[in-house]
């Protein structure tokens, strides 16, 4: 870009700032249905359980215009070396804010559905695993705005932890089924929020790892760290 004029090279920074801008939205916006789903599930929030799907809207809308424009950078601009691979990255990252912002949804949908199991499970496991997805999904957000390596390999770590906690939940709710048919349909309910909470989880791994390839030119591995056997029979 060195040798094109000086406005030439403004308007394509401005592009790229706008590009940013766009996917940080969408960031905010997810976040935001995130933590109203989970609120919905483990404090029947009725209210909270509203605005994630309304959201949705939103969501689409700034993800098809964000693909838009890192289609014209590529087309018109020719970008190389860092702005290339933080544009194949945010074509990417919109997918999964998007998937993200669906999951959540469902999860809203459903939240009424969900009941607490008199004398077996609270809502305390589907709690922890929706805070620990929440921070997860907060600091790749994160490291997306500020262009951090390090946090990004933090959220790719951390995913470990997520698979355990739907593994532990996903046993014992088979457990709960297996010795009583009456708390199959509960169940069910818990399995479906646990499920795409840990869905959530992968995506935001997902988003980690295109930051870290964005920020470095470097692949994570393709084997993430799995935790227990969250990847074995844990399956919906």
């Amino acid at each position: 870009m060195g040798t094109e004029p000086a406005h030439t090279v403004t308007r394509y920074d401005q592009e790229l700032d706008r590009l940013r801008g766009m996917v940080a939205r969408m960031g905010g916006l997810v976040e935001r249905q995130t933590a109203q789903a989970i609120a919905a599930v483990v404090d029947q929030n009725e209210e909270a359980a509203l605005e994630p799907p309304e959201l949705d809207v939103e969501v689409d809308a700034l993800e098809r215009e964000a693909e838009a424009l890192a289609i014209r950078i590529l087309a018109l601009r020719a970008p190389m070396a860092v702005d290339l691979r933080l544009i194949i990255a945010v074509l990417k990252i919109t997918g999964d804010l998007e998937r993200i912002g669906d999951y959540a949804s469902s999860i809203a949908r459903r939240a009424l559905k969900v009941e607490p199991l008199d004398g077996a499970m609270s809502f305390s496991a589907l709690r922890s695993m929706g805070r620990l997805v929440q921070e997860n999904l907060h600091k790749a957000i994160d490291a997306m705005a500020c262009n951090d390596s390090e946090r990004a390999m933090e959220v790719w770590n951390a995913d470990t932890a997520v698979d355990e906690l739907y593994t532990a939940m996903f046993r014992e709710l088979v457990t709960y089924m297996m010795e009583d048919p009456r708390k199959i349909g509960p169940c069910i309910h818990l399995l479906f929020v646990a499920k795409n909470l840990e869905r959530i989880g992968d995506h935001a791994t997902n988003i980690a790892e295109r930051v870290y390839y964005a920020v470095t030119g470097e692949m994570l591995p393709a084997v993430r760290p799995r935790g227990g056997a969250a990847r074995k029979g844990a399956q919906l």
